[in-house]
């Protein structure tokens, strides 16, 4: 895995963000948004996206599982767009999350990396941490690389 950056992103890869979400039909989609998710970095081999606890938690006050199974595929499905592009489309086909700890306030980070990227099929793994840089779940994601209709 690649270490995260301290570092803002720059204004390139800002941009990049910026072009890979207008070519989108739906740009992010309405869930990602009512969720607060926000890409940071995209690029062909690691996309960073953020997610508010607060708004994202169970009855317990914990960051919701399902939540962060929502930000895994997410960055996984942009990912897998991206290496689909242009004549191919991403289809989810599998998700899977452990999660390891809880969040109870601030943000959570998330970090995808491709595991295997082929003419047919993507997987990525997709990490997500605290601010403390703790592990709260790891996500694996699998797209079919379908042709554009």
């Amino acid at each position: 895995m690649a270490p995260m950056s301290d570092q803002p992103p720059t204004d390139q890869a800002l941009s990049s963000v910026d072009a890979v979400l207008a070519q989108m039909p739906e740009g992010m989609g309405a869930l990602n948004e009512k969720m607060g998710i926000e890409i940071t970095e995209i690029s062909p081999d690691r996309i960073v996206a953020t997610m508010p606890v607060e708004g994202n938690t169970q009855p317990y006050g914990l960051l919701h599982g399902g939540a962060s199974v929502v930000l895994a595929e997410s960055l996984g499905s942009v990912g897998s767009a991206i290496a689909a592009a242009p004549d191919r489309i991403a289809v989810g086909v599998d998700i899977s999350a452990t999660h390891h700890r809880s969040a109870t306030s601030g943000t959570v980070t998330a970090v995808a990396t491709p595991a295997h990227v082929g003419r047919s099929m993507a997987t990525w793994e997709v990490v997500i941490s605290d601010e403390r840089g703790k592990r709260v779940c790891t996500a694996r994601i699998t797209c079919a690389l379908v042709p554009a209709r």
